[in-house]
Formats: C-alpha cells, structure tokens, sequence
C-alpha cells in the first residue's frame, strides 16, 4: 500500500540540509537521556511527571464513573468547561468532539494493558500508585462509553469520523479483540471516503459554514476543505491498508496533496478554511473560522498540520509530508514565547490579554513525537523529542487543574475464618477543583464567530495530553520519566 518512494528520495537532502529551530529565545533543545538504570530527566523538566500522575487517572474515572450505573450507556459526552468554571458542558452523540472522552478511557486502558508493569514498578504514594481503576472495571467502561458510538460510522454530513471513531474503535479492536469496532473503523473509513471530490481532489469538510461575516450553505457552489481534516485521513489510511483498498488509499493520498499545496503557505503557516469551486476545483477564498484574522496563523491549525501530515508520512513514505510536517513545527517553535504555551494566534497582539490555546500545545508536541519517530527511524537526528518535552513540561507546570484524588475507604468486614477484618470499600473520586486535567484552552476566539470561548478545559486538549504520555511510553522515553525523582 505504501507509495513509491523513487520520487521522494530527490528530496532527501533539502530534507536533511536545512536549518532548522531551536526553541526560544536560543534555548538549549537538545535532552540527552542515559542508558543507565540511574538516568534522570535533565533540569528543566520538573514537572513533566505528572503526565503519569494519580489525578490525571482520576479525572477521567471520576466523570466516567458517574454514567457506569445507569440503565443505559451515555448518549450524551463531555466537551467542554465554560470560561470561569469547572464543570463539562455535554455534547449529543453525533457531534463531533464525542469520541474524544472514551478516547481517553481507551488511552488508559492501553497504558494498563501494556504498560502498567512499568506504572507499578514506579509506586511512588500520590504519583504513580494507580490505585483505580481495575483493569477489569476499564474494559467495562470502554464499552459502556462507547456502546452508542458505533452507528456514528455511518454519518454521511461530516468529516470528523476520524474524531469521532478512531480515538476508541481502534483500540477496541486491537486491544479487546471487538469485531463490532473493526468494522465500525472501516465503515467510518467508507463514509469519509465518500465525501471526496475527484475534481477539487480532496474530502468535504464542513457542508455549510456561517459567521458574521459569511455564510456558506449550497453544497453545489461552495466546497469547503479545512486544515483540521489532516488528521481524519489517518482512520481512511487505516482502512485502505486493512482492506487492501486502493482506491481509498488514493482518496487519502489526495487529498493530503492538495491541503499541502492549498492550505500551507510559502511561510509555512496553515490557512484554517479554503473554499473551491466544487464543479472546476478552483480556489474561491481562503478564510478562517477560528483564528485571528483570514490570513492568520491559528495555532490550532498549525497542530493539526504538524500531527496530520506527519501521520500522512508515516502511511506513504512519501518525504515532502515529513518535510511540511517539519516546516509547520519549526514554525511553531519559532513564535513560542519563552513561556512555551501558545497563543491561541500566533499574529494576535502579543500582550497578556490573548488566551492562550494549551490544546495546540499538546496536539503540535503529539505531531513533534511523530516526526522524532520517523527522523529517527530514517537514521537522521532529531531535535522534536526535545522540542516536545519542553512543551508539555511547560503544560504541566502551569496548567494542570487541582488535582483529583481517588478515596477508598476502609470497612469493617465480619468473617467465619478471621472475625473482624478490614477491607477496602468502593472507590470513589474527589475531583477537586475542575473536572477537566487541563485549563488554559480556546476553542474558538474569532472576532466573527458565532459563539466564542477561551480560557477553558477541553475534552480534546485531555485526550492529547494523555497520548503524548503513551506515545513516550512506547518510545521508552517514558520510562525514564517515571523513574527520574
């Protein structure tokens, strides 16, 4: 299924040759790691531990937990907090941030099933003890979460499948063995697939669109394509290698090239919204829904751009991905200021009234990891791992809501063999203050946005963080973490 790579081996060495950045301000990037049992995370990196935290485990147990006595599975999923407070605002099944929350359970579920023997061997009270969940309690949980989810495959009026599907099914499927996920993915696969345009070359985003300042609503003038269904080809990728299905691996590959060629500036910013003729495949207008301004660097989008296109990569080898992929992050990394978090714009006025959008963070240090892999694996040296370390020590350092606690309590227990024993009781959850891990997310600040949010918790910018901890933990980079004091 993969690509030829005849035509990208050409540009290997402007891959290799360029100058790349570093972080701000001519920070050191480089983090070296020892291979001794007695190796530490290098100074600068205090906090990043808390990745693997009780309260990160705890904040998603104790919002799943409240649906697991129910008579039915949940219908409606967590996705936001609103500015000022502390609890989720939900969602109806069919939108498109639902399968970000069971996302994360299922997150949980592969650090147990296939890390917890280095989770238990870092017990250390408070940080890494995982008291609760069971394994067993969440397995259940997954499918309880998630029950409802599978006829969302065959929506046919969005791009989000990817969203929507793949963040549980997948691993439903290669971890609980779920045949019912399996082909819930590749359905998902067919429906995005479906939404392709031969002539635009690319998927359908948004049927319609509306802000104060334009509306677009006739599917038969208006196409329109955003930076954000990046990272959807992965589920249709997926799909076409577990089918053998050519033709949606062609769809992927497409459409891949044309946001490439459309939606990524010379500059290597990422344009949030393109609208093409859908009958001669021209571009109308290049527009944003939720930056700044139309010729704004939303930084979101630029997330997306980094993790989607090195996501391509890795299923096409073709090298010019990677290379986009590496321009948008060295972008990134460029505009951060030396406090590491993001701006919610990269182009919004630099003073302390601007949100900052600590979901682009995880998603672009998620996407950095992805292009550390694929450098390393080609042989060639990398500054991402550092550059993605960095990031989310700074997200952990300051914005980590209060963290939660599980609480178990002890009973008295009346037995034949022993009289009164003690035992442990239901475990329960005390949130503390936010039911969200992390704060400091926006979803929207568009001046001409219908609704606008910023400073919040956000049911994504959780899932990401929680991936960031996986992906290390399969790079073996996690470890270290785990066992540095």
């Amino acid at each position: 299924m993969s690509a030829s790579k005849s035509s990208a081996s050409s540009d290997i060495d402007v891959l290799n040759s360029q100058k790349r950045n570093t972080l701000p301000n001519g920070a050191d990037s480089r983090v070296h790691f020892s291979n001794e049992k007695t190796a530490s995370i290098p100074s600068g990196l205090e906090s990043i531990h808390e990745l693997y935290s009780d309260s990160v485990v705890a904040k998603i147990w104790g919002i799943a937990q409240r649906d697991l006595n129910k008579p039915t599975p949940p219908t409606l999923y967590p996705e936001y907090t609103k500015p000022g407070s502390v609890e989720y605002i939900y969602r109806e099944l069919e939108f498109w941030t639902s399968g970000f929350f069971p996302g994360s359970l299922h997150v949980l579920l592969e650090r147990q099933r296939r890390f917890n023997h280095v989770l238990t061997q870092q017990q250390v009270p408070g940080r890494y003890s995982i008291a609760a969940p069971h394994v067993l309690q969440l397995e259940f949980a997954c499918r309880w979460w998630t029950a409802n989810l599978h006829s969302n495959s065959q929506l046919q009026g969005t791009h989000d499948l990817g969203f929507m599907i793949a963040p549980w099914a997948r691993r439903q499927w290669e971890l609980l063995h779920d045949t019912q996920s399996f082909v819930t993915m590749i359905n998902a696969a067919k429906s995005l697939a479906g939404r392709f345009n031969p002539i635009v070359g690319a998927i359908r985003s948004w049927d319609t669109c509306e802000t104060k300042v334009y509306s677009f609503k006739d599917l038969d003038t208006d196409f329109l394509v955003i930076i954000d269904n990046m990272m959807n080809l992965d589920i249709v990728f997926w799909a076409a290698a577990q089918t053998n299905d050519s033709s949606m691996y062609n769809i992927a590959l497409s459409h891949a090239k044309t946001s490439q060629r459309e939606l990524v500036r010379p500059d290597s910013t990422t344009t949030h919204l393109v609208n093409f003729d859908p009958v001669t495949g021209t571009v109308k207008q290049r527009l944003t829904n939720q930056g700044m301004d139309h010729e704004s660097c939303w930084t979101r989008g630029q997330a997306w751009a980094i993790a989607g296109f090195a996501q391509t990569y890795s299923w096409t080898g073709d090298v010019s991905f990677l290379k986009t992929s590496r321009d948008c992050a060295d972008y990134f990394l460029k505009h951060l200021s030396t406090t590491l978090i993001p701006p919610w714009d990269f182009d919004a006025p630099k003073d302390d009234k601007q949100p900052t959008d600590t979901s682009a963070a995880v998603i672009a240090a998620y996407g950095m990891l992805l292009i550390h892999e694929s450098l390393t694996a080609r042989g060639d040296s990398s500054e991402y791992l550092a550059a993605a370390l960095r990031i989310l020590n700074a997200v952990c350092a300051n914005y980590l809501n209060p963290p939660a606690r599980f609480v178990v309590p002890r009973l008295e227990v009346e037995t034949v063999e022993h009289g009164v024993t003690l035992e442990h009781g239901a475990v329960t959850v005390d949130l503390g203050n936010g039911e969200t891990i992390l704060n400091g997310a926006t979803i929207n600040n568009f001046e001409f946005a219908p609704r606008r949010w910023a400073n919040h918790g956000l049911v994504y910018a959780d899932y990401f963080f929680l991936l960031c901890g996986n992906k290390l933990l399969e790079m073996g980079v996690g470890q270290l973490i785990l066992r540095a004091e």
